[in-house]
């Protein structure tokens, strides 16, 4: 998933470029809450030097993303319940600010609508781990309304977070499913330049949303199943 947080990518270093890419990877569902990441493997995979993917370890562990746990290796974050609320904080504060004070022809709501599309055709396919990638780039285009390289790049980095969150649901389904005409009613707002009522329409939806994943959260950690897999 392309965003314009990483739209400068080719003049970064080439562990932060490979950091974005992993970034990436755990935004589109591609790494499991608790999974181990081999060395061996994602090097070949990356076609980086083993030396240059333990920076990109790093730098992810820095952020939040990964763990290293002293001879056991390097692991995909669980996130904690007061890691989940930040997030849903960090969201409320920066998506419903940059909704309610939108340029109404910000060239961002294409790419709202695009991944509404993308959403719906996901659905009628099933594809309920399509639908989770393409709500990750509506919320990454309402952002790009403020017009802020900041907070694209610090909003990149929450969707990545947010997304290990809902791997813990395990049902992208019922995860998913509520929001895909959320979203669309929320675009419609938007496109009908009713910015106030998009924005509030999106805090309710956001309190939804942290309510059903801290439920479950708590459910699987009341019957020990919370791990990821690990």
């Amino acid at each position: 998933m392309t965003t314009a947080a990483t739209a400068d990518l080719p003049a970064l270093p080439l562990s932060e470029r490979m950091a974005e890419q992993l970034r990436q990877k755990i935004t589109a569902g591609e790494f499991q809450p608790g999974q181990r990441l081999s060395e061996q493997s994602l090097s070949e995979h990356l076609g980086i030097s083993r030396n240059t993917l333990r920076e990109v370890f790093r730098l992810l562990t820095k952020d939040g993303l990964l763990r290293h746990e002293p001879n056991r290796g390097v692991f995909v974050s669980v996130p904690s319940i007061a890691a989940i609320i930040d997030i849903y904080r960090v969201r409320r504060l920066i998506e419903c600010q940059a909704l309610a004070q939108a340029y109404p022809r910000h060239p961002a709501k294409k790419r709202m609508r695009e991944a509404v599309d993308a959403a719906l055709r996901a659905r009628q396919a099933g594809d309920w781990l399509g639908v989770g990638t393409a709500n990750m780039a509506f919320h990454m285009g309402i952002v790009q309304l403020a017009d802020s390289e900041r907070l694209n790049l610090l909003f990149a980095q929450v969707l990545a977070e947010l997304r290990l969150a809902f791997g813990l649901l395990r049902d992208p389904e019922f995860l998913h499913a509520p929001y895909v005409d959320m979203n669309s009613s929320i675009l419609d707002l938007t496109e009908a330049g009713d910015f106030a009522k998009a924005s509030a329409a999106l805090n309710e939806y956001l309190v939804h949303s942290e309510r059903i994943v801290l439920a479950v959260y708590a459910r699987q950690l009341g019957d020990g199943t919370l791990g990821g897999g690990r």
